[in-house]
């Protein structure tokens, strides 16, 4: 599909027809990246997205614990009080 570039103040910018957004499921905010000379926009993921999700499953399953053992610091040994 070809566009054209069109002037906005200083930038430029390209239209994305209706069908193009609704089908890459574009919301408001989008990411971009340069790769290759290529410009690749997409949808801008909400930071921490699905963690809740994931948790939930390691917990199922038995394996939501520390992978390494708590080491207790100067500021545990010293200054916190219960």
């Amino acid at each position: 599909m070809k566009a054209r570039l069109i002037r906005i103040g200083n930038s430029r910018g390209v239209r994305l027809p209706k069908a193009l957004i609704e089908e890459a499921g574009l919301q408001d905010d989008v990411e971009m990246v340069l790769r290759d000379g290529t410009v690749v926009i997409s949808s801008a993921a909400c930071r921490r997205s699905g963690w809740a999700e994931a948790a939930a499953k390691l917990a199922a399953r038995g394996e939501d614990r520390l992978v390494d053992a708590p080491v207790s610091t100067k500021f545990d040994k010293e200054q916190w009080e219960w």
